[in-house]
């Protein structure tokens, strides 16, 4: 957000209406189809999400959305997820909480369930990558349209300008996501505060270095342990052995599905000896290419160790302490905001957020858009999207028959 916008005199919380219980049934309809349909990983999750509630339900405004994204990406977690449980908050209280979280989670449960027993029963996993074939291209398309309409809301004015491309350009470059996205936003901060100081506008107190002590804090904590399961001896299975190391990954893992592998690697491999380097990669790689939250990688995990109490067990460990999160950073969003510096540093956490999107969307586009054909796919859903505003599920469904065909039609 820009200089020219009002979110340091009117905070974005207050922009929302108030919630009420009786949206319930919309918010699980709307997460539940979305569970089933949120191919693409976090980036295209929060495309479908815009898209949906955003624009075609009003549910938040295009700014309220923006502001949420930074809100979530300021706390360990899958932040898609966090995104659904907040705005399920925000439509329906706190039963709305609940319910978005667990349809947005449930069905990729479900489905990678489905997966691991197939690979318990037939030792290995079914193909997948026809349908992925004709997937991808539309979710490039998807994430595309996304990342348009943010541009546009977003960048006004040069500052914002200047700092998503610079972001942009060390995250290709080889920037850690974290470092991009909070020492980003904080740096967006002081310029502008200190750009407001020398024009003799108040400044406050330097709020933000508790969200950065926090974020600190949770690093040291996840590399400590980290150090201390790979130091540790094999030991016997037990269900709460499994549930208290995934709540411990819950609490305090940031990143994307490959820092994910490396908490599970340390953990499962070296610490606990339960699964060998083969099973966890191919753990990693269902959570990849199903629909929904990649870390419903735990429900994977949890059936290999555990049957399918372990499933369920995994699952809740993970996702559990992304809800309280969510309930926290609710709370102290509006003093957030209020303070003059916390709402430019949470101003910039947005630029960053949108460049890091960006960043990955070419990274994506790069692997999906291989040949003619994809990039057929991807035009064209890009052409439907923006001329006809379509749901993007039935996109996805088109891009998968269209992949089915071709590999059937290359077989023959």
């Amino acid at each position: 957000m820009s200089d020219s916008q009002p979110s340091e005199e009117t905070p974005a919380v207050s922009q929302t209406p108030a919630p009420s219980a009786r949206h319930l049934g919309e918010v699980a309809a709307v997460f539940l189809r979305l569970g089933f349909t949120a191919f693409g990983g976090p980036a295209a999750h929060i495309a479908m999400m815009r898209q949906e509630i955003a624009q075609r339900r009003r549910w938040v405004s295009d700014e309220r959305f923006v502001d949420l994204i930074g809100l979530v990406n300021l706390i360990p977690g899958p932040s898609s997820t966090q995104l659904a449980i907040y705005l399920g908050y925000l439509r329906a209280g706190w039963p709305g909480l609940i319910v978005a979280g667990v349809c947005f989670i449930g069905p990729a449960m479900l489905i990678v369930l489905a997966f691991a027993w197939a690979y318990v029963t037939f030792g290995s996993l079914p193909q997948t990558g026809w349908l992925l074939y004709g997937i991808k291209p539309v979710v490039i398309a998807i994430i595309a349209v996304a990342l348009w309409g943010l541009f546009r809301i977003i960048l006004k004015g040069a500052l914002p300008v200047i700092f998503l491309v610079l972001i942009l350009v060390a995250y290709l470059a080889g920037l850690n996501t974290l470092l991009a996205l909070f020492g980003g936003g904080i740096v967006y901060g002081l310029v502008r505060m200190l750009t407001r100081r020398s024009t003799g506008k108040p400044e406050a107190a330097a709020l933000p270095m508790t969200a950065g002590s926090a974020r600190s804090a949770g690093k040291a904590l996840a590399t400590t342990s980290a150090a201390t399961a790979a130091a540790t001896a094999a030991v016997p299975f037990s269900q709460w052995t499994l549930f208290f190391t995934f709540l411990k990954i819950g609490v305090v893992l940031y990143g994307s599905g490959y820092v994910l592998l490396a908490f599970l690697r340390a953990d499962f491999v070296h610490g606990l000896g339960w699964l060998s380097d083969k099973q966890l990669l191919d753990a990693v790689s269902v959570g990849q290419f199903t629909p929904g939250p990649v870390f419903t990688t735990a429900t994977f995990v949890g059936y290999l160790v555990g049957g399918w109490q372990g499933a369920l067990v995994a699952t809740l460990g993970i996702f559990l302490p992304s809800f309280f999160l969510v309930a926290i950073i609710h709370r102290i969003a509006g003093p957030l905001r209020r303070s003059p510096w916390t709402s430019a540093i949470l101003d910039g956490i947005n630029v960053a957020a949108l460049a890091l999107m960006a960043g990955v969307t070419i990274q994506l586009g790069t692997a999906a858009l291989t040949d003619i054909l994809t990039w057929a796919l991807a035009m064209v859903a890009l052409f439907v999207l923006l001329r006809f505003k379509p749901n993007s599920a039935w996109l996805i469904l088109a891009g998968g028959i269209v992949g089915v065909a071709a590999k059937f039609i290359a077989g023959l």
